[in-house]
Formats: structure tokens, sequence, C-alpha cells
């Protein structure tokens, strides 16, 4: 093991293999999608903090929700510009290493804050008299500490994951060129580097995938599930559609994250070119995190309302 450590000092991304002119636009296009995931999360973390009106549960979560995605885009997207500007671009192991198993750590975290908000929008839909009584300040401080530990319980189970990955991707032989046919180092495509049996590396992939992504899917379709029954126990048309407003931009985000990490680590990977796997991973890398702000801001009411509080009190304070 250790000597394959040594013999394998880094690794190439090849990122997409494109034309020059194609890279280039591909480079500005993505670089304003960074931009605009930055500037948006940012936003909304602004507007959270400025406005007291947003000083709910739902927004509390979304704020930590905003953070994960910026550190999400963070961690990958840099390194895929880069590689747009100047191709086949070399990273050291170590840092392929830390590069994966922060992605695999904010996919926890994630993963967890949705199933928490999809429990804060079961309980403002299906309990709406007891919702100020059930999510009180101190239910969802309580909530967010027992996300908090959660998030640091992922980061032990990351840390513990990252280290079965490396030390079953440090036992194969790496004896072809060291090119990850990737953007970044992508565990599956690392995988594809070894000249050796890799099934027992599949295997864990797959068990993992069942309690990283089935598990809080299932919940968060438990708690769908009865808000879909009570929103059509709802007589007033208004009021459905107000609930089906209310529940919808988590639905996309949901739908989106799931998904497409879903048919990515646990479809049949012979269905999937390569080159559509790295479509699969823009999705929940740059597009999802960039998607959550427009979704969020231009679907909720509230989010607009308070940024026309903020522009308006901004330009007053400059007339005075």
């Amino acid at each position: 093991m250790e000597g394959n450590q040594t013999m394998v000092t880094e690794f190439t991304l090849l990122g997409f293999c494109l034309g020059p002119r194609i890279q280039m636009l591909l480079f500005g296009l993505f670089s304003l999608f960074f931009a605009f995931t930055l500037l948006g999360n940012g936003a909304i973390l602004g507007l959270i903090s400025l406005d007291s009106r947003l000083h709910t549960p739902m927004y509390f979560f979304l704020s930590h929700l905003a953070i994960v995605d910026v550190a999400y885009a963070c961690n990958t997207v840099p390194q895929m510009l880069l590689n747009l500007l100047s191709p086949a671009k070399p990273i050291s192991f170590a840092g392929c290493m830390t590069q994966t198993f922060l992605f695999l750590s904010f996919a926890h975290t994630e993963c967890l804050l949705l199933v928490v908000m999809s429990y804060d929008r079961y309980v403002a839909i299906c309990h709406p008299l007891r919702y100020s009584a059930i999510m009180s300040w101190r239910v969802c401080i309580t909530l967010v500490m027992i996300c908090i530990t959660r998030v640091m319980t992922s980061w032990a189970c990351g840390s513990l994951l990252a280290l079965v990955h490396v030390s079953l991707i440090l036992r194969l032989p790496f004896c072809g060129p060291h090119e990850i046919n990737h953007f970044f180092c992508e565990l599956l495509s690392v995988l594809k580097l070894a000249c050796a049996d890799t099934r027992l590396n599949q295997v864990v992939i797959s068990i993992a995938s069942v309690f990283i992504l089935v598990g809080p899917l299932c919940l968060v379709l438990v708690s769908y599930t009865h808000i879909l029954f009570s929103i059509l126990r709802i007589q007033a048309a208004e009021g459905r559609r107000k609930a089906f407003s209310t529940c919808s931009s988590h639905l996309c985000v949901v739908g989106l994250f799931f998904g497409s990490a879903i048919v990515m680590y646990m479809a049949p990977k012979s269905q999937h070119p390569e080159e559509q796997q790295k479509v699969l991973s823009l999705f929940y890398s740059l597009f999802n995190p960039m998607l959550n702000t427009l979704i969020y801001s231009l679907r909720s009411a509230e989010v607009r309302g308070a940024l026309r509080r903020v522009l308006f009190k901004e330009s007053h304070l400059q007339t005075e």
C-alpha cells in the first residue's frame, strides 16, 4: 500500500474533452454560474440576517443550506474552471483525496438539511395551528443542534468513508496513464484508472449510497406523503394553491439533488457514458447550488418582499 502511494503522486484531470473555442465558451458560462451561485447564496444569507420577518425556522435552515451550497461549489468548480483554461491540469494525490472527502462531507450535510426542512414543511402544513408551538425557536435551535451534531457525525463518517475508499484505492495497481476523465476527483472516475478487480470498491460505494441517498430520500418522501394528503383535504382552492406553492420549491431542490445523485451512483454504469456522467455531476456540483438561489428567491414572496424592503431602506438612507 505504501509503495503504491509513493508511485502515484499525482493525477491529471482531463476535464471536458472539447475544442478550444467550446472550452472558452464553457469557461465564461460556468464562471457566470459560479459567480451567480456565490452572489445569490450570499444575498440570501444577507437578507435572512437583515430582515427580521425572515427569522423563521424555514429560512434559518435555508441559510445553512446556502452555506453548504457555497462550500459545495467552491470545492469543485474552481478546479474545473482552471482545467477549461489549461486542459489536462495535474492534481496531487493528497489533493485529489481531500477533494473527494470534502465532496462527500458536503453531500452528507445537504442530505440532512433537506430532511430537516421537509419536517419543517410537514409541521407548517399538516399542523398549521400548532406550528408556532411545535417549531418554536427552542425546538428550532434543538433541531439545528441535532443537525449540527449529525453534521459533525457525518464529518466523522465522511472521514471514515474517505479512509475506507482511500485504503481500497491504495491497494489497487495503477498501471496505465494517471488521467482522470472528469473535471474533479470523482470517486468512480478514479476507480476506472485501476488495472485490477474493483468489485469490492463498487460494493462499498453501493452500500454507502443506500444509507446516504436512499435513507434520507425515504424520510423526505414520508414527510411529503403526509403533506400531500393534508393538501388534498383543504377545501379552499386558494389554500390548496398556496400550500402547493409553499412546497414546490423544496420538492424541486429534492428532485434535482437526489435524482441526479441516485442516477449517478446507483443506476447501472453501462447506461451512462463518461461524458454523460460529467453532465450529471454538474447538476449536483454547479447547477443545483445555483438553482437553489433561483427557486427560493423567485418563488418566494417573502424573499422578494425582503429584497424590496432592503433596497428601499438603502435608497431612503442615501436620499437623506
